[in-house]
């Protein structure tokens, strides 16, 4: 059987970036929690979706997702100046370190401080891996039919 749009499958997968760094992961302490999810329902990122295509049961696969088909190209109108004394006084801000975001319905969105200034914090609105080109490597554990 091979897979199709509405088949709900488990992955297990490793993403890399260009440099190989892992980003993500399904094997934690020594044990595969692989991914699962309905294809073609827009659960996961738009390029992983069209890659397991066709796919069947034990099959390997490696793959990169260009930005735009991943987490979507930079936007730098999301990078957005707040005052400084906005964050916690007990925190040292700075560049590069991720902050959580509660959004008036309770979602939380991670933010990162790209600048830190005197008076203002520069934070970067855009999903941590937007502009980012990503790599998988992937193997279909199971395929059930809708």
């Amino acid at each position: 059987m091979k897979v199709q749009k509405g088949n709900h499958i488990k992955v297990s997968y490793e993403g890399r970036f260009d440099d190989g760094t892992v980003f993500d992961s399904s094997k934690h302490d020594d044990h595969d929690h692989p991914l699962e999810f309905e294809v073609g329902a827009g659960q996961v990122i738009n390029g992983f979706d069209m890659a397991v295509m066709d796919m069947q049961e034990g099959e390997e696969k490696e793959f990169s997702i260009e930005a735009k088909d991943a987490y979507g190209l930079r936007d730098p109108a999301l990078e957005k100046d707040i005052p400084r004394e906005s964050l916690p006084a007990d925190q040292e801000p700075k560049a590069d370190m991720m902050l959580m975001m509660r959004t008036p319905d309770g979602k939380q969105i991670p933010l990162r401080i790209a600048r830190v200034g005197k008076d203002t914090i520069t934070l970067d609105l855009n999903h941590p891996l937007a502009g980012k080109r990503l790599t998988f490597k992937i193997k279909i554990v199971e395929i059930a039919k809708p």
